[in-house]
This record gives C-alpha cells, sequence and structure tokens, in this order.
C-alpha cells in the first residue's frame, strides 16, 4: 500500500477503492493499538486500581477513540478537522491522574478530564484571541517537561516482574524492547520505521513469555468477542474538594499543551492531503481542537483517559499517499470493533511492566524532542532562552521536592507538586512579563470599508515617524496598508459591515502590520501563490493590488478562523536582509 513516489493518490475529498480504504484502516489501527491500550494500562496498574475499572477504561479508551477519530475525518459543524487524525490515548495526563487516582479515585480523574475539555471547546472558539497567551514558548517548555514527570512510572515499570520471576526477566525485557524500537527506527526507513514500536513490543513481548513473566493466563480468560463489565463504570466525583482544585491546573495547561499538538498535526495532516500546496485553513484546525476537546468530553463522562491526535497519521498519508478522509472513518469504525473483542485488547494489555515501561520511554522522549523542536522553530533569544532554562529547572526541582518541601505543603504541595504545573506556571508567567514590559503596539479600531483609508494612512503616518522610517519605508507601510484593504474588501458588495482592528509594531527597522477583521471566503496568502503560479481567475485589474502587496510586503500571513481573519504583513525598509 505504499506509494514509492510520495504524491497524493488520493486527495482528502476523493473515494478510493473500498478494499485500499479497510486495508489502511486496518494498518492506521492496528498502529495505534498498542498506545491506545498500554497508556490506561500504565495508567490503572501504576496508581493500583481495580482490574474492572481498567477493563472500563480500555474498552472506553477504544469506543472513545473511535467515535473521535470519525468526527474528526467527517467534521460535523465546527467539530473535526476534515482529514484522518487518528485520535488515542495520550502519556502526557499520566503523572496527575495516577495522583487523580489515589487521591480521590477513578471518579475524581473522570470530573477533572470533563472540566478540563471545556478548556479546548474555549481554545477552538477563541484562538484567535489566545494566540498570544498560550505561545509555543510555553507549550515547548511544558512538553519538555512531561518525561521528567513520567519518569518515575518509567522506572517502577522497567523493573516490575512477578513474584518467583528470574532476576534478569525485567531487565533483560526492557532492553530488548528498548534495542528493537530504537535499532529498527534508526536503521530502516519508510514503512518499516512506522512499524518500529510494534515490532519492539512484539519482540519484548516473545522475550517476557521466554521468561514466563507475560501474562498469558490473561489471554487465555478473556472471551473472543464481549461487552465490559459495567461494574467498573467509575461515574463522576462532584464534591469539587481541594484535590480536585489543586489537581485542575495541571490538568488545563497539560490540556492546552495538547491543543498546540493538535494544532502542529492539523497544519501537517493538511499540507499531506492535498497535491497543489494549499494556503492553511485554521478554521479546519479550530475543528480539529473542538473534536479534541469532544474526545475528552467522552473520556470523562465514559469514565476512561484523556486522549490526543497521533502524528503517525500524518507519516502513513505522506508514504502512502493516501489522505481520502474515508479511511479516517474505517479507523474509527476498527477501534469501536477491537473494543468488543477482550481476547485481542488482552494480548496487549497482558505485556510485561518493562515491555511497557521501555515503550513508554520511548514516547516521551520523542515528546521531549517535539518540545525542543517548538523551542526552534519559533526562534530562542537571550530572553527566551532564560525563561524556558528557568522554568524548565523550577519543574524539575518542584517534581522531585527539591525546593523547600516543609515549607510548601498542603494545597501549594498538591498544586506545585507535578513539575508540569509548576514549569508551566513559571513560563507563561515570565512570558507575561515579559510582553507587558516590552514596546508595545500601537492600535486602530476601525472599519473594514474605503472610508477608513483615510485614518489608516494617518495612523501609519504617525506610527512611521515614531519610528524615525525614513520616506521610503513610510511610503511601503501606507502602500501595503492601501492594497491590503483593496484587496480584503473585494468586490465590496458585501452587505454585512465588518470591523477592523489594525495592529502595527516596530521590530528594529522592519514593522508587522496586522489587519484583524470579520470573517471572509477567501485566502490572500493562497491567492496570492496561485498569483505566483499564474493560475488565477481574477481579472488583470482585480490582480493589481495583489501584485502591488507582492511588491510592497517581505511576507503575507493570512490565518482564517471562524469569524475573523487576521492577516500579517512584515514590512522591511528597501535593501534590508
Amino acid at each position: 500500500m505504499e506509494s514509492t513516489n510520495h504524491e497524493v493518490r488520493y486527495e482528502a475529498d476523493d473515494r478510493p477503492p473500498l478494499g485500499l480504504t479497510i486495508g489502511l484502516g486496518a494498518q492506521y489501527t492496528v498502529l495505534a493499538l498498542a498506545t491506545v491500550v498500554l497508556t490506561p494500562a500504565i495508567l490503572i496498574t501504576t496508581a493500583g486500581a481495580s482490574d474492572e475499572y481498567l477493563n472500563w477504561a480500555v474498552f472506553g479508551a477504544l469506543a472513545v477513540s473511535g467515535v473521535a477519530t470519525i468526527v474528526q475525518a467527517l467534521r460535523l459543524g465546527r467539530i473535526g478537522a476534515g482529514y484522518i487524525l487518528v485520535m488515542g490515548s495520550t502519556a502526557a495526563f499520566l503523572p496527575m491522574s495516577v495522583t487523580a487516582i489515589m487521591e480521590g479515585g477513578p471518579a475524581l480523574l473522570a470530573t477533572l478530564i470533563v472540566m478540563s475539555s471545556m478548556v479546548q471547546f474555549l481554545l477552538g472558539a477563541k484562538m484567535a484571541v489566545l494566540r498570544r497567551v498560550f505561545t509555543p514558548t510555553v507549550a515547548g517548555t511544558v512538553l519538555m517537561l512531561i518525561p521528567v514527570s513520567i519518569a518515575p512510572i518509567i522506572f517502577d515499570k522497567l523493573t516490575e516482574a512477578p513474584a518467583g520471576a528470574p532476576e534478569a526477566a525485567a531487565p533483560v525485557t526492557g532492553i530488548v524492547t528498548l534495542a528493537v524500537v530504537v535499532l529498527v527506527a534508526l536503521r530502516l526507513s519508510g514503512a518499516w520505521r512506522i512499524w518500529a514500536p510494534a515490532i519492539g513490543l512484539a519482540a519484548g513481548g516473545l522475550t517476557g513469555l521466554a521468561f514466563g513473566i507475560y501474562d498469558i493466563e490473561r489471554v487465555a480468560q478473556a472471551p473472543w468477542i464481549g461487552l465490559p463489565d459495567f461494574s467498573g463504570y467509575p461515574g463522576l466525583d462532584l464534591n469539587f474538594g481541594g484535590a480536585f482544585w489543586a489537581l485542575l491546573p495541571g490538568f488545563i495547561i497539560v490540556t492546552l499543551v495538547g491543543a498546540m499538538d493538535t494544532l502542529g498535526d492539523a497544519i501537517a495532516i493538511q499540507r499531506a492531503s492535498w497535491r497543489k500546496p494549499r494556503a492553511i485553513d485554521f478554521r479546519s484546525i479550530q475543528g480539529a481542537i473542538n473534536a479534541d476537546g469532544f474526545g475528552n468530553l467522552l473520556s470523562g463522562i465514559g469514565g476512561t483517559v484523556p486522549n490526543t491526535t497521533y502524528g503517525a497519521s500524518i507519516a502513513i498519508a505522506e508514504l502512502t499517499g493516501v489522505a481520502s478522509r474515508a479511511v479516517g472513518v474505517w479507523v474509527g469504525i476498527l477501534f469501536i470493533v477491537c473494543a468488543f473483542l477482550p481476547k485481542l485488547v488482552a494480548l496487549v494489555v497482558a505485556l510485561p511492566g518493562p515491555v511497557a515501561g521501555a515503550y513508554l520511554a520511548i514516547i516521551v522522549a520523542l515528546i521531549f524532542v517535539f518540545g525542543v523542536k517548538i523551542l526552534t522553530n519559533d526562534g530562542l533569544d537571550y530572553r527566551k532562552s532564560l525563561i524556558v532554562g528557568f522554568a524548565f529547572w523550577v519543574g524539575l526541582a518542584f517534581q522531585f521536592d527539591m525546593i523547600y518541601p516543609d515549607l510548601i505543603e498542603g494545597f501549594w504541595g498538591d498544586l506545585l507538586g507535578q513539575g508540569m504545573t509548576a514549569g508551566g506556571i513559571t513560563v507563561i508567567l515570565l512570558s507575561g512579563f515579559l510582553d507587558l514590559t516590552g514596546s508595545r503596539p500601537r492600535r486602530l479600531r476601525s472599519t473594514l470599508s474605503i472610508e477608513s483609508l483615510p485614518a489608516i494612512d494617518a495612523f501609519l503616518c504617525d506610527f512611521a515617524e515614531r519610528m524615525r522610517c525614513d520616506e521610503s519605508m513610510t511610503n511601503r507601510l501606507r502602500a501595503v496598508a492601501e492594497e491590503a484593504m483593496h484587496t480584503l474588501l473585494g468586490d465590496g458588495e458585501s452587505s454585512r459591515e465588518r470591523d477592523l482592528l489594525l495592529v502595527a509594531k516596530a521590530d528594529g527597522r522592519s514593522a508587522d502590520l496586522e489587519f484583524i477583521a470579520g470573517g471572509a471566503d477567501e485566502n490572500l496568502e493562497e491567492q496570492l501563490a496561485m498569483l505566483s503560479e499564474g493560475v488565477t481567475d481574477l481579472p488583470n485589474e482585480s490582480e493589481t493590488p495583489l501584485r502591488l502587496l507582492r511588491h510592497y510586503a517581505t511576507s503575507v500571513r493570512h490565518q482564517q478562523y471562524h469569524d475573523t481573519d487576521i492577516v500579517t504583513f512584515r514590512v522591511e525598509p528597501k535593501g534590508a536582509g
């Protein structure tokens, strides 16, 4: 099923043959199954909860992941990306989830998941507003702290073995799993690299079987087809005690970080789903985040673990060249089918602790690298580097009780006991301080109309004077604003008056202009790209503002959200760069 030329054979809207669709759906399902099942298994065995709850949570994780994956593919209203984005259990919440179960039971965990899912809906609705509050600096730092928080769970799992097992059973099984996953991923390419985790789990399971630590009895007792044990359903804890309030900030921070991960996956799958490059549709990203929130809402109500998008789905779409959303629908259906196949699930749940620990170690290592990548892509100057470094060490110190543990007890001890929470709060506060004390941008509120042009021109002349721009730079700013207004207004036939906020900010000798207006249908960035390729359908006179924009603006970025458009222009003095 692999495309050798990496071209898109079937775009998102296409319908491949049914056999190919189901076959690819099965491939996605098999690759994701271990992570979907192992995450609740690791959580619940670490927290010491009952087998009944474990069985229920695994069933719920598969069922919810299936429904959420279907919703992502179909895009129901404003919920869903409209692309193949496989949803599944996430390890990011593991440390706080273990604490929640140990302090208040599974019902407390379910309530925390429900409440944190509301944040994703808020972010999906107000993404344009919150984009400055929740920055890549915050996301990258918290992602780097997730492995720190999960480290104790990993090391416990790597040494876990039943009583009477050979002394070498745990270390050998864990090392075999790690070695196979890492070596296969490093030396092989294409489809084999994607299958590296599954190959490592199989190797670890066989090693554990040889040592007698694979729970073969669990597999033997599990029926082939069956319903879950409903006695394991935890319900919701609506007492809202001290443990709830202490853990809620951490859940919210990690939920926001998960949304950042979903944002990255939603951008990547858009690029992998079309033959010709398109401007990123931020409405689709909002839909992806809303579907993420919907999945977590179902997870909380259903008494299972939180879920998120899986980046592996992008890699498979790129390898196979099949990006049809019909494949995503079949992945969801197969997840739901697997939920009613207890013996298949038991094969994964029965894996020895060292295998699960080694697998989790690989996942969190990749999470750490993803956090670093977000930070470097965003650009790390001296100030951001100081914030990230300081916040990381604050999180590390609080995670391992190295900062005045005798003084920070009770509610504050519970709140700051999680490294992700302590580090996340630190990076948010320091970033906010940096933003508040930096040079302030200038703003003009108006309407998106021809009548606003004189006021905008006067505003930019004043801005240029404050920047001490020369005449050439001043004229470039004025020209960009005028042509941007003409292009955003289009034919001017819209009966709805759209508000406009113009934000101008100096960056050395350069300037950034941001036009924030009500939603429109056309994407300016995409129109400019088509103009470069000579394929626009616009009449010649309508192309003039686009050509002038391309001449005067160094870069143009158009972010389209539901009901809001944000167009950012970078304007540099002549001869800069």
